[in-house]
């Protein structure tokens, strides 16, 4: 199995220790979200340390004030290390709003332009902000993976497009029908998943911190609305995984 989505740097105990408890059950690989040039070093040296660990570079919405020239061509630097897989999280969150919209669009076309320039995916985060995100990735030339999902209404364009669709822990959530009949629908050959640890820990881990080995929970629980056997989900999601992130 694979965590496509983790902030391994600052977990509880150590990522060490959080990539060690993930291997002994069961998920082999992890990709570690580089949201800032600095975390994506961190994950770099992560994935240097650990076969299974791969690392992305990329600048989070959150911090899209700090989009310059420099910011740019240390990513573009940074996206030349060989344990590198994808540009990003990136995208736009108006739910927060910490960055003034103007940058977040600024880094988010700053960053489609890399990921095509390097040939290489783009980790999307979106957060009301449905529209102006989609209208981009549209005229986007890469591969795109919708992290936490978070755009049921618009899991056929999705499809339609050949978008990533990765899910994360909220998919467990009581309120979360509309994230689940998605997951149902989701072509398997587009379908992820992820934990975005330490965030969204699945049902039961729901208000504590999340690890990269809790995305078994939430392998059981889309395997269970799509009527497949985990196991079997479990290989598909890897197989999905090697083909959008170029996985050896």
């Amino acid at each position: 199995m694979i965590d496509t989505h983790a902030h391994l740097q600052g977990l509880e105990g150590g990522p060490d220790a959080a990539i060690a408890e993930a291997v002994e059950s069961g998920v082999g690989r992890i990709v570690c979200i580089g949201a800032s040039p600095r975390e994506a070093r961190e994950a770099v040296e992560l994935a240097v340390r650990h076969e299974g660990v791969y690392a992305t570079a990329g600048l989070h919405p959150h911090e899209a004030a700090s989009w310059d020239a420099a910011v740019e061509a240390e990513l573009d630097a940074l996206l030349g290390e060989g344990r590198i897989v994808a540009v990003g999280e990136c995208g736009l969150d108006y739910y927060r709003d910490h960055a003034p919209r103007d940058a977040q669009a600024r880094a988010f076309e700053g960053q489609i332009a890399l990921a095509e320039r390097h040939s290489l995916p783009l980790v999307v985060h979106t957060r009301e902000a449905a529209e102006d995100t989609l209208a981009r990735l549209r005229e986007a030339r890469c591969t795109v993976v919708l992290h936490c999902f978070s755009l049921p209404e618009h899991v056929d364009e999705a499809a339609e497009r050949g978008w990533y669709v990765s899910f994360a822990g909220n998919v467990t959530y009581p309120a979360a029908d509309a994230l689940r009949d998605a997951a149902a629908r989701t072509p398997e050959h587009l379908l992820l998943l992820e934990t975005d640890s330490p965030y969204l820990a699945p049902l039961p881990h729901r208000g504590r911190p999340n690890r990269p080995v809790y995305v078994l929970e939430t392998l059981r629980a889309v395997a269970a609305v799509r009527e497949v056997e985990p196991d079997a989900l479990g290989r598909r999601v890897e197989a999905n995984a090697q083909a959008a992130f170029g996985l050896p």
